[in-house]
């Protein structure tokens, strides 16, 4: 199974794509070596007014295209604290169920994750245990 990823960097208007396939090992090597701490504080000292993005990394399923985005800040103690973005197909009513259902691609967030928790739901992610993931969403 292959992945492909892209990179919000909070200097940058442009959004970094690199779409050459990678593997669940590198998907979790770029997650965890992932600079996010400096990123964060690159972000802070400068004008505020021209930080674009969130430190975020997004990785998409090549096969099914599902993605899963890490986005990084700070919690109030001043520890790392990730938002999770997932966008998977889901069966959503047309017309309030009048003309049925129809499976569309839906994206969710959840917020105030630690690293090590976060890394773990993209551990799931890349081993395609959606179900622990849904879970996850389910319980906001």
């Amino acid at each position: 199974m292959n992945f492909k990823y892209s990179i919000c960097f909070p200097d940058q208007k442009e959004i970094q794509y690199f779409n050459e396939p990678i593997t669940r090992k590198e998907v979790l090597e770029i997650a965890k070596n992932y600079p996010w701490l400096e990123q964060i504080h690159q972000a802070d000292a400068m004008d505020q007014n021209k930080v674009h993005y969130s430190p975020s990394i997004d990785f998409t399923n090549l096969q099914d295209k599902r993605s899963f985005c890490l986005t990084a800040d700070l919690d109030d103690n001043k520890n790392l604290s990730f938002s999770l973005w997932y966008n998977r197909p889901k069966k959503v009513k047309v017309l309030f169920g009048l003309f049925g259902e129809k499976e569309t691609m839906i994206v969710d967030d959840v917020w105030n994750y630690n690293f090590n928790q976060a890394i773990q739901f993209l551990e799931h992610f890349v081993n395609q245990n959606y179900q622990i993931i849904e879970e996850l969403y389910s319980h906001r």
